[in-house]
């Protein structure tokens, strides 16, 4: 044993933080997301105790949907991950595949993935917990849909960042989506985030989800108002996303760093 060496590997990792954002995140940002999360939590229940129909389907059904749109991001980053690592992203870009192409091939990869995750913590949900996600009944599929395509913005943002910017931003293949989970009331209403948090949360499409969702296992009711709103929000941001990808593509291939990735 000796401690030069052990100070010098130490060292050469405290350098990898000290020019890495995403490497300080990780450490920053996950015990603030955690105690944000669980903080809400406790005062929902706290406020909304003596009123609350169940909280165990709100929580399992909230679960249930979270893992949607996780699977529906990690679809699209955890595909374009397997391109770099497998060092196969140059041979695919110097075929005559577009990025279009690309990405409509990774989206439909998302969603298989999806379905078949979600048979999963369906039957495991019934089984185990005897809840039945379709007391959602019709509202469901909208907010599948809405929650797949969240992820897909997620998913592309992501992998815009990480075509950009290299293994440097890697984290935020697993990392990305729950920078959003905050705000977007997952196990909890929005009326627990302060009112300037809620101005942020209403711009979240997925927040939208969630609320509607709690609104139909109170009240019964389609919500014809949130549903509006996430299928606004989504058409907005994937068009614009997608436009963004596309530029990065571009820019990257000019200054060649796609040559660089996962190098």
């Amino acid at each position: 044993m000796r401690l030069h060496r052990i100070a010098a590997l130490l060292s050469r990792h405290l350098y990898l933080y000290k020019r890495s954002f995403p490497r300080v995140l990780e450490i920053v940002y996950w015990p603030f997301v955690d105690l944000l999360i669980w903080g809400f939590i406790t005062l929902y229940l706290a406020q909304f105790k003596a009123s609350l129909p169940s909280f165990v389907v709100f929580f399992l059904g909230a679960l249930i949907l979270w893992d949607v749109l996780f699977r529906a991001q990690q679809g699209i980053t955890i595909s374009f991950l397997e391109e770099i690592w497998s060092r196969n992203l140059m041979n695919l870009f110097a075929s005559p595949l577009t990025t279009g192409e690309f990405l409509a091939a990774t989206m439909i990869l998302s969603v298989s993935k999806v379905l078949a995750v979600s048979c999963v913590t369906v039957l495991a949900a019934l089984a185990f917990y005897s809840f039945n996600i379709f007391v959602l009944g019709v509202s469901l599929i909208p907010f599948i849909l809405n929650l797949i395509i969240a992820g897909w913005c997620i998913g592309v943002l992501t992998t815009g960042l990480i075509m950009r910017y290299g293994q440097e931003v890697e984290v935020l293949a697993w990392g990305m989506v729950f920078l959003f989970q905050p705000i977007s009331c997952v196990f909890y209403p929005m009326s627990v985030l302060p009112d300037w948090l809620q101005a942020i949360a209403r711009l979240n499409p997925a927040a939208h989800v969630f609320e509607g969702m709690r609104a139909v296992i109170t009240n019964g009711t389609f919500p014809v108002h949130e549903l509006a709103w996430a299928v606004g929000l989504n058409a907005l941001y994937l068009t614009v996303l997608v436009f963004w990808f596309h530029m990065m593509f571009a820019v990257c291939k000019d200054k060649g760093l796609l040559v660089r990735v996962g190098e």
